[in-house]
């Protein structure tokens, strides 16, 4: 029996995305990083700490992996009035609010969660919003969906949580939790 609901963010309730390549662009660019659109979006899921981390080395440069982070991050920010929810999904959400607890779980940063929420106008739908910077684990690791279920009062195994990264369902997956690959219906 499904009692809760928790959804990634990116990519799943709001088409952000194309906006996070524009500010990983600039970032990239200024500061001579080779980055692929292609492989942008092939490590959907992943923290863009652990994505220039992972690019500094294969390229062999200098940088600090949380300070590149953080400002593609700030590079973001700017683009979050142009977000546009996903329907699919944003049905999903309309059917259940104030019928079952939902939570937000995101491997992105909190100030861009809450600001693409709140552009949408979806941000106090939800009883609990989880990212990144609350658990130690990124996905694939359980936890933020763990958290995530945690904050609402639901054990996972009724919980149905929604993404749209191999990365994702396998972290939801790892949970417990009934996993819904929103790729299916999109």
């Amino acid at each position: 029996m499904i009692r809760g609901l928790i959804f990634d963010c990116d990519g799943t309730l709001v088409d952000t995305m194309p906006l996070h390549w524009l500010a990983w662009q600039s970032v990239c660019n200024e500061h001579g990083i080779q980055f692929s659109e292609e492989r942008f979006y092939a490590l959907g899921g992943v923290s863009s700490t652990k994505i220039f981390q992972m690019l500094l080395e294969e390229q062999g440069l200098a940088g600090d992996p949380v300070a590149l982070s953080k400002q593609k991050e700030d590079c973001f920010l700017p683009f979050a009035p142009r977000v546009e929810a996903i329907e699919p999904v944003l049905e999903i959400v309309k059917d259940h609010r104030g019928k079952l607890p939902m939570a937000v779980a995101t491997g992105g940063k909190r100030v861009n969660c809450t600001a693409v929420l709140e552009s949408v106008g979806i941000f106090d739908w939800f009883d609990a919003i989880v990212t990144s910077e609350d658990v130690e684990n990124q996905k694939p690791a359980p936890d933020i969906f763990l958290q995530a279920a945690s904050r609402v009062g639901i054990p996972p195994a009724e919980c149905r949580a929604y993404e749209d990264t191999d990365l994702g369902m396998q972290a939801i997956r790892s949970a417990g939790m009934e996993a819904i690959d929103i790729r299916a219906f999109l």
